[in-house]
């Protein structure tokens, strides 16, 4: 097998039929398994324990790697249960393409499992580790998939709509998990499924479409289902439905029946919920008496408890008679109460977000809260407590006091930045901690906006990548509306490009793609992830913030849903700033998740470039970056003189050449013709991969770019 530092270019071939082949496909395909194995070994942090395996290319094949198994040159197999492993999957493990075998369960593996998988597998297991996010939607192309085991994780959300295609597919086990939402119609498809364990989740809803599986396993207990359970499920020989809320119970096994005590007359049982009615003492001489005696006790509590209904219905006509006669007809206060409790009543707690904005819903279900649902109670404008609500808010509440404790009374000294939607100030806590707070502009919510707002605190909170900003508090107190995020302290990537020559410095080359590359994958999980989809609206370098190994994470991701609605006229500063914006949202108004990707066109540009997206100061056929730029995309020689001059010429023609050709894509005018995030990502991917390739070859640092043409014409050596 050929070593990494071969200078190859490796173009992702097709799967080859058996998983071998030979010639150039053969070659390329090795490579990217090696490099995909080295990438596994050095994001589980090199583990001794593993023999064999090496972080700098090798033969996995010929020299024996530990739980590797090959075909040939091809790698088929890698099983590695209960070998103590400590990390994550990585990001390359979609090159392995003969791959037909993954056993990692029994780990310690965490984080979330990465969106691309080995796409030829036919076994998977990663059982029993500490796996987060959500089920990779990239199962849905594993159309040999055989057995699939992702039990006892932390896996939370949807599981979405993946099992189509699965028609291999025999044994599925997602169980001891927190996965919720309904099951997906697309379970109906797996034709050849005989065994399917979910129960310890957080699961609802219908189970009908397990009715027409040819099962002989199925336990789903605990979790959340209702409805009937179909008549077809008590065919299969091993059915555990326990701790559930069905309103039909399958008929019980004869050895639990409880029997009716000898002389006790044979009243039907009532439902589990009813008054315990105490026992009557029964006239062993008369079987009517007792059976009056009992009727006219049960029409006692009966009465009474229809006497208590209506005296409580009274009471609460009256009171709300009279509130309404104090207000005048129209409550006036803006306390969030009623209408917000109103609001969480009618909607589902599985999936809570705003019907009215089809371009860009907040989904509540993005993720769910570990544990059972507490409601939380809510504090009113006047300070005074209101109804629970049902939705569910994984955040910390905070005070108005500790926030101002925290902020220095939100002094100016403590200002970090200013939105759309308020300022974000610098929070010290006695406990050493510090946070970022958004302290939102009341001016800049409608009423049913400040009633909307716990419902997209819960939605924020729970969403979790490792490239965006997570939300850990909120406070609704006194009037006030504020957020509490983790504070990233390396600035943004807005002041780092414009305002300091020093720290741009630091964005060599390939650093920069690393920051592409991790905002990619932020807006790939909002967009394709999330269920629904979850549209940023707002995307700019100024909402990039950049932590001390300037790895990006990207702010105010869900607060589309707290901005004015579209119908109103308002500033274009709300829904994404002056030189981001698509075309079509000047136009016409309408955001969807493509005009995201063009914004992030345009951060791509700002990367490139070190220019402002709108500069007036330059000359007139200059101040629009994509209108200056977009004709000198494909002009290698132009190209060149676009680039950063803070990067003094260091960087690989060949990379800066398909860096543009991904702009290009993102930033068309059209927005039909713009990729998915999923494909940028994939592209700047493998960006990334060959710099690492490279890098080893060379011995060079990860920071090290490569000189690229200079400016005197002359060209340097190119490895790509």
């Amino acid at each position: 097998m050929a070593a990494l530092g071969a200078a190859f270019v490796c173009v992702l071939p097709s799967p080859p039929a058996g998983g071998g082949g030979a010639g150039p496909a053969a070659l390329c395909a090795s490579i990217l398994a090696v490099a995909a194995l080295g990438n596994l070994y050095t994001s589980w942090n090199n583990p001794a324990q593993l023999t064999g395996w090496s972080a700098d290319g090798g033969d996995p094949c010929g020299a024996a790697w530990m739980g590797v198994s090959c075909a040939g040159s091809a790698v088929t197999s890698i099983k590695l249960s209960g070998m103590g492993l400590n990390g994550n999957l990585g990001y390359q493990l979609s090159n392995l393409l003969a791959l037909k075998t993954l056993d990692l369960s029994n780990n310690n593996l965490h984080d979330s499992i990465p969106y691309q998988l080995p796409p030829n597998l036919a076994y998977l297991n990663l059982a029993s580790n500490n796996f987060s996010g959500n089920l990779p939607f990239s199962i849905a192309n594993m159309v040999s998939l055989n057995y699939l085991n992702l039990s006892h994780n932390l896996l939370f959300q949807e599981m979405g709509e993946m099992f189509g295609n699965l028609s291999s597919l025999s044994e599925l086990d997602v169980s001891f998990n927190s996965l919720t939402g309904n099951l997906p119609i697309s379970l109906s498809s797996l034709s050849n499924i005989s065994s399917i364990y979910m129960q310890n989740n957080q699961l609802s809803g219908s189970v009908n479409v397990l009715g027409n599986l040819s099962l002989t396993t199925l336990n789903i207990a605990n979790n959340n289902f209702s409805g009937s359970i179909p008549q077809q499920l008590s065919s299969i020989p091993n059915l555990i439905l326990g701790g559930n809320s069905f309103l039909n119970v399958p008929s019980s096994p004869p050895s639990i029946i409880t029997p009716t005590p000898q002389g006790q007359p044979d009243f039907p049982q009532g439902p589990t919920t009813a008054p315990n009615i105490p026992e009557i003492p029964i006239d062993q001489g008369s079987d009517k008496k007792q059976r009056l005696q009992t009727g006219l006790l049960i029409g006692i509590v009966v009465g009474s408890m229809a006497a208590a209904c209506v005296v409580l219905f009274s009471l609460v006509v009256c009171l709300h008679n009279f509130r309404k006669s104090k207000d005048g007809g129209i409550s006036e206060s803006k306390d969030i109460s009623g209408s917000f409790a109103v609001n969480i009543d009618r909607a589902s707690n599985r999936e809570i977000w705003d019907h009215t904005r089809q371009d860009a819903p907040v989904a509540s279900s993005v993720l769910p809260p570990t544990g059972k649902m507490t409601p939380e109670r809510v504090h009113g404008t006047n300070g005074s407590i209101a109804k629970k609500i049902k939705v569910p808010v994984t955040a910390n509440p905070y005070t108005v006091a500790s926030l101002q404790v925290a902020t220095n009374s939100f002094c100016q000294d403590s200002l970090l930045g200013e939105g759309s939607l308020g300022r974000v100030y610098k929070a010290d806590f006695p406990n050493g901690k510090v946070l970022a707070v958004k302290k939102i502009d009341s001016a800049s919510l409608s009423l049913y906006e400040e009633d909307n707002f716990l419902e997209v605190v819960s939605s924020i909170s729970r969403l979790r990548h490792p490239n965006i900003v997570p939300l850990t508090g909120y406070c609704v107190e006194h009037g006030q509306r504020l957020l509490v995020y983790e504070h990233i302290g390396n600035g943004t990537l807005h002041d780092i490009l414009h305002f300091s020559d020093e720290m741009s410095k630091n964005l060599t080359w390939n650093t920069r793609m690393r920051i592409a590359l991790g905002t990619a994958r932020a807006l790939e999980y909002l967009h394709e992830v999330c269920l629904p989809p979850v549209v940023h609206r707002n995307l700019k370098s100024a909402n990039i913030l950049l932590d001390k190994e300037y790895s990006p994470h990207l702010s105010d991701c869900g607060l589309a849903a707290l901005t004015p609605n579209p119908e109103r006229e308002v500033s274009t500063e709300v829904f994404g700033s002056f030189g981001y914006s698509a075309p079509e949202f000047a136009m016409s108004g309408i955001y969807t998740v493509k005009s995201d990707v063009y914004s992030f066109g345009v951060v791509m540009l700002e990367l490139l470039t070190a220019r402002k997206p709108l500069d007036s100061s330059r000359e007139k056929s200059e101040q629009s970056l994509v209108t200056w730029a977009t004709p000198q995309l494909h002009d290698i020689d132009a190209l060149a003189k676009m680039v950063d001059p803070a990067m003094d010429g260091m960087y690989p023609a060949k990379s800066l050449s398909r860096f543009a050709d991904i702009i290009a894509l993102c930033v068309q005018p059209e927005p039909e013709f713009r990729p998915p995030m999923s494909e940028v990502v994939q592209q700047l991917v493998r960006l990334v991969q060959r710099a690492g390739m490279v890098r080893r070859q060379s011995g060079e640092d990860v920071g090290l770019s490569y000189r690229g043409p200079d400016r005197e014409g002359g060209t340097a050596d190119v490895f790509f």
